[in-house]
């Protein structure tokens, strides 16, 4: 039964949490069995895809990330929808382990019914987003999870990874932090759908409201993404739970424009593409690195590039070469 892939289709239809966990953990296996099972199983369930909002949340270290997600997400389920939180976590280069810490950090949001936190290890590909989120968001939107957050590691290389499959990228940040503007890394800046002043309470609501209009003068300087869409630059306190109603209403007014333009459809769609071109780029990587001409080659290769007795470029170029040989060319 656990090798039928029918199984798992109708455990995550009928939204069996068990169910959901189990097929999670086939599609970011390594196995190669695990992985073709996983894949049929994706197929099966990708016309049952596609309703859910997707929102991608990163944020400074300190911006109050947990704290946010779990206050938004208890709020949207208190409002009838159910919530998929897949938080990235960075592993060890070394050990390869990882500080799966989410469901203690959302105590709340972890023993709601209507909630479904899943931690994954990032492996340390593409700076912290799991290789296989993107399946993993597919599976939880077949189970009926009608708004999925992701969850990244950090600013920094995965933002943009993350925005190529969320319909709503929000950044989060905090004032009073020093140099927000210039530690906010122009990559992401570009990708915002919104920015999010966090921890405006208190004595930090001053420096929150002087925060949001350095931003907001940052975003009016920037080209826009979208012809329908200006990002607006919103403060919020998660702990006090003000202001996140509001950023909701903003996350909907955007799918609202962006689906009567037709620009979310063709987001989509671009978006599908995009992930199939990344697949196969890594797997032609995996496939090259693997090759037994390739691994015998090149320690040597290596060593020869290093002592400068060969070129950089002879040395690819020797190895290409058995690209084309390989297919008769």
């Amino acid at each position: 039964m656990l090798n039928d892939p029918q199984h798992y289709v109708t455990g995550v239809l009928n939204r069996d949490r068990l169910t959901l966990a189990r097929t999670i953990t086939l599609i970011e296996s390594t196995h190669p069995n695990h992985q073709q099972l996983a894949q049929t199983i994706v197929d099966r369930l990708l016309p049952y895809t596609g309703r859910g909002i997707r929102i991608g949340i990163t944020g400074v270290p300190g911006a109050g990330k947990s704290t946010y997600i779990e206050r938004f997400g208890t709020m949207l389920t208190g409002l009838g929808h159910r919530v998929a939180v897949l938080a990235i976590d960075p592993s060890s280069s070394r050990s390869g382990g990882s500080i799966l810490g989410d469901k203690t950090r959302m105590e709340r949001l972890a023993v709601d019914p209507n909630a479904f936190i899943r931690p994954s290890p990032s492996g340390g590909t593409l700076g912290g987003v799991g290789r296989k989120t993107r399946e993993t968001m597919l599976v939880c939107e077949a189970a009926g999870y009608d708004v999925v957050i992701i969850e990244t590691v950090g600013v920094g290389q995965s933002e943009t990874t993350v925005a190529s499959m969320v319909d709503f990228f929000l950044v989060l940040m905090i004032a009073g932090a020093g140099d927000e503007l210039q530690g906010m890394k122009k990559g992401v800046l570009e990708v915002a759908d919104a920015i999010v002043i966090n921890k405006a309470d208190g004595d930090n609501l001053l420096r929150a409201e002087i925060a949001q209009k350095e931003y907001q003068t940052a975003l009016h300087m920037r080209m826009a993404n979208s012809p329908n869409w200006c990002p607006p630059v919103l403060t919020c306190s998660a702990v006090e739970g003000k202001g996140i109603d509001k950023i909701w209403e903003t996350i909907l007014d955007h799918r609202d424009k962006l689906t009567v333009s037709g620009e979310m459809a063709e987001k989509r769609k671009t978006q599908a593409l995009d992930w199939m071109a990344f697949l196969i780029d890594e797997g032609l990587r995996h496939w090259f690195y693997t090759s037994p001409h390739v691994r015998e080659a090149l320690p040597t290769l290596r060593r020869n590039v290093e002592e400068n007795k060969t070129s950089p470029t002879a040395a690819a170029d020797s190895l290409l070469a058995f690209l084309y040989t390989r297919n008769g060319r």
